[in-house]
């Protein structure tokens, strides 16, 4: 039977005070950053993204996938002991899980790894009223909808679900090189019928994907010296 996975987004934004620490102090934080999620890397999926200047009240993403929720819980706590952690707070957090879509051939067991200059993330949930329709009828208003999306082949979409596990029902993740593909994508989306049953799409993050080291250099606009183990 196909494993499912558990997918985590941590949005993090640093106290601009950490900025103000000497440079030798800022490096060893965000080294030992790195160091806990390299470590998590090794055998499971973790990418990272870079708010800054996107948004005002996230600097970083984090984006985790495992089989079992323990082996992220693990993560997060390893990390919560880096220097850089205790000048942090979480102000946006989903976790999900991936399964076949009920709409779609496509099987979605695991997000894929990244591919696109910049990661849209959303968390989704629809209308009591969408649950009250027969499921025929679900399925051929989902039919326009995938249909839509496949006039913007430069947009690739990862769909994780979240019932019972977060406030969410979905978390959506668009990924693209050219935001302006996202943009008319969603504004093409605006007019199908399923919109209709949309209860909330927001707070949308805008992430230009980077690996975790250059995403850690933007915080400060300082690189770090020793590179990562290759």
């Amino acid at each position: 039977m196909p494993v499912r996975h558990f997918v985590k987004y941590t949005f993090l934004q640093l106290d601009r005070a950490w900025l103000r620490l000497e440079d030798a102090e800022r490096e060893q934080h965000k080294l030992e950053f790195m160091a806990a999620c390299e470590d998590f890397a090794h055998d499971h999926l973790l990418r990272a993204g870079s708010l800054i200047g996107t948004r005002g009240d996230a600097d970083m993403m984090l984006l985790t996938q495992a089989e079992n929720l323990e082996r992220i819980h693990e993560f997060h706590v390893v990390l919560q002991q880096s220097g850089l952690m205790k000048w942090c707070t979480i102000p946006h957090s989903f976790l999900a899980m991936t399964k076949p879509s009920e709409y779609s051939d496509e099987s979605r067991l695991e997000v894929r790894p990244a591919h696109g200059r910049y990661l849209f993330v959303y968390p989704f949930l629809k209308t009591r009223a969408w649950y009250n329709l027969e499921p025929g009828e679900r399925w051929r208003i989902m039919q326009e909808h995938i249909r839509v999306g496949k006039e913007f082949p430069s947009v690739d979409l990862n769909t994780s679900y979240s019932f019972g596990l977060d406030d969410q029902e979905f978390v959506v993740a668009f990924e693209a090189d050219n935001p302006a593909d996202f943009l008319d994508l969603v504004q093409r989306l605006r007019t199908t019928e399923s919109s209709m049953y949309t209860l909330k799409d927001t707070p949308t993050f805008t992430c230009l994907t980077m690996s975790v080291e250059r995403a850690l250099g933007a915080l400060d606009g300082t690189a770090l010296r020793v590179a990562s183990p290759s």
